[in-house]
């Protein structure tokens, strides 16, 4: 059983669907867990609710000033030995009606709030002795996605970034991984697929979405010392979507 006990992890996007899945598994791993979104309200009480080992700070990850203020909140807390960039942004649109401005606002939340959150956690991390990082990506960052081209062209950047992390940061004992998930059961995923009922996933070999638990299942692993050799990998989390999933496979939805 993995016990994070003595370690502090950070999850962005921390107060809804699959990042609060993750707070949630990692609270009961020992960890103490910093929630960090902008959704004050449930950010707030859902470390009320999980108690001592949980804190909310309000952050947007494209604010340096917001992640320099997010690790200072941590000084009476264990060192910093795990960051989940988990926040992101996504719409459905075509490529031709997509516009520069929102591009730039889909790379800033999805890709540059990673960079910022791996730059603000590396020196803590180093004088801890190391640490783990964990990049949600999607599926759409290992192949198209009809509809959604500024999210899969942040998707393959965050992909990308995250190679690049592990290359330098291995020599500092941190570890950088990246979390491909397909249609996980989240606010996200019912805002995109409004109106779709359960037969609508049929085509997946498992013939159903995912939970936001079994993400989280897969952040603890790659943030524990069972994955010690583990890094600069892509890990796929999708029902078997991208092993050939049918019609459906490239749609805009993940």
């Amino acid at each position: 059983m993995v016990d994070l006990a003595g370690r502090t992890v950070i999850v962005t996007g921390g107060a809804r669907g699959q990042g609060e899945a993750e707070v949630r598994r990692f609270v009961a791993a020992n960890a103490h867990v910093l929630i960090a979104d902008v959704i004050e309200d449930r950010g707030r009480a859902q470390a009320d609710e999980l108690g001592k080992h949980a804190r909310f700070v309000r952050l947007d990850v494209t604010r340096e000033q917001d992640w320099a203020a997010a690790i200072e909140s941590l000084t009476d807390w264990p060192p910093v030995r795990v960051l989940v960039n988990n926040a992101g942004i996504h719409w459905k649109r075509d490529l031709l009606s997509e516009s520069a401005a929102d591009m730039s606002t889909m790379l800033d939340v999805n890709v540059v709030g990673a960079l910022l959150g791996m730059k603000a956690v590396t020196e803590a991390m180093t004088a801890a002795g190391g640490g783990a990082i964990v990049n949600v990506c999607s599926v759409l960052a290992l192949l198209g996605g009809r509809g959604s081209a500024a999210y899969t062209a942040s998707k393959w950047a965050l992909r990308g970034l995250t190679k690049a992390a592990a290359i330098e940061l291995g020599p500092r004992r941190i570890r950088v991984n990246a979390i491909h998930p397909g249609y996980i059961d989240t606010p996200m995923l019912a805002d995109a697929g409004h109106g779709r009922d359960v037969d609508y996933y049929r085509f997946l070999p498992l013939r159903r979405p995912g939970a936001p638990g079994d993400v989280a299942e897969l952040a603890l692993f790659l943030a524990s010392d069972e994955s010690a050799y583990l890094t600069g990998g892509d890990f796929v989390i999708d029902g078997g979507m991208t092993a050939g999933g049918g019609p459906r496979m490239n749609d805009a939805s993940v």
